[in-house]
């Protein structure tokens, strides 16, 4: 996967999550949850992109831990809005799957680049 697929991907990723959240029942609980989901999923998206253009090898790293961080808080709400309705589970889950696989992406690159530092 080039870094241009995966930037759209993030992108996609953050869109979706934003599409839906607007779905979901009007509750505090939906409200804080989903804002929260919604600035990481969108967070990991424009921190990969900043890592994209990253001035050091020091900062490339930084901004992927950053894009790591963010997709995993972004997953964790999204099962916590889960927990909260059901009837959206199929969704849910789905977006959970695409956020699991762009953080085992993430991952695998941190270490991919902790070897060749080494």
């Amino acid at each position: 996967m080039t870094k241009q697929q995966l930037m759209q991907r993030l992108k996609e990723y953050a869109l979706s999550y934003a599409r839906l959240v607007l779905q979901l029942p009007y509750t505090i609980v939906n409200k804080n949850y989903a804002e929260q989901g919604n600035r990481s999923s969108s967070s990991s998206a424009a921190n990969y992109r900043a890592a994209c253009r990253a001035k050091s090898y020091a900062d490339f790293v930084n901004k992927l831990k950053i894009v790591e961080e963010e997709l995993d808080e972004s997953v964790f709400f999204l099962e916590m809005i889960e927990e909260l309705n059901p009837a959206f589970s199929e969704p849910l889950r789905k977006l959970e799957k695409e956020g699991q696989e762009l953080l085992a992406i993430i991952v695998a690159s941190l270490k991919t680049l902790r070897l060749h530092k080494s």
